[in-house]
């Protein structure tokens, strides 16, 4: 059988390193070609010695000239849509992990999935533990009606409130049957308590020494319930990122959430 093909764009930034080293790992998958914003050399050398692979900023010349099935993407939303529709346009399948794209864009990647046949999956967040988090919050808002979140993240994270976030507090206002219940109004002039979303109030934090932590607090008369994740490193991630890649190459049209695939 042979393995999957993989062009990984934004191969120089923390979540591409890992995502190349853990490629070269697997023995069903192989990494053709690597983009980054600003290139320096023609080639890029893998991380196990097993040689180079071309490497540009051009995604359109990687994917004509190493031909690969899927193209995971860890970068921004503006350069995550420029490369949807140049993969999807030559039938490549993607992998996105960048976070902060809007309901629009998420709206046009399937709608370019569609169009073109093509494979694309769209996760929030990669950590088994974060959508196990997720899955447990929707089972305990349809029990409890008063709900925050907590989601803190590094210094150089764009997007507030994150992806993750943003997706527990709509998974969990879908699972229940009637709104969540909202603390009475401040007055004008105290300081603001976050952004609601769905009814949930989420609160942002960014400071350097984090790496990726959320945490959802539900409360009901005379007691509270925590469920919290921590991404201790990187490393976390790339289950997920295996997963799905795989998952991909079989599919046509979009696949939103890791939880899909988990039949969670």
């Amino acid at each position: 059988m042979k393995p999957i093909r993989v062009v990984v764009q934004g191969a120089l930034g923390k979540m591409g390193r890992e995502v190349i080293n853990a490629l070269c790992r697997e023995s069903e998958m192989q990494v053709v070609g690597a983009v980054e914003l600003k290139v320096t050399e023609d080639y890029l050398p893998l991380p196990d010695g097993s040689g180079t692979v071309p490497f540009s900023s051009n995604l359109d010349y990687i994917i004509t000239s190493c031909q690969p099935d899927v193209l995971v993407d860890f970068t921004t939303a503006r350069a995550t849509m420029l490369a949807v529709r140049i993969a999807t346009k030559q039938g490549v399948n993607v992998v996105i992990g960048t976070t902060g794209l809007t309901t629009e864009e998420v709206s046009e990647i399937e709608r370019l999935a569609t169009t073109h046949k093509v494979g694309i999956m769209i996760a929030p967040n990669f950590a088994l533990g974060a959508v196990l988090m997720i899955h447990l919050a929707k089972i305990a808002a349809k029990y409890l009606d008063d709900a925050e979140i907590i989601e803190l993240h590094h210094n150089q994270k764009i997007d507030a409130p994150s992806g993750t976030a943003l997706s527990t507090a709509k998974a969990m206002a879908a699972a229940r049957d009637k709104p969540f219940s909202r603390p009475a109004k401040q007055n004008k002039g105290q300081p603001s308590r976050g952004q609601e979303v769905e009814g949930i109030t989420l609160h942002s934090v960014r400071l350097p020494g984090l790496l990726a932590h959320q945490e959802v607090l539900l409360g009901g008369p005379g007691q509270t319930l925590s469920i919290r994740h921590d991404t201790i490193s990187r490393e976390c991630f790339i289950p997920g990122v295996i997963l799905a890649i795989k998952k991909v190459v079989k599919h046509k049209g979009l696949i939103y959430g890791l939880d899909t695939l988990l039949g969670l």
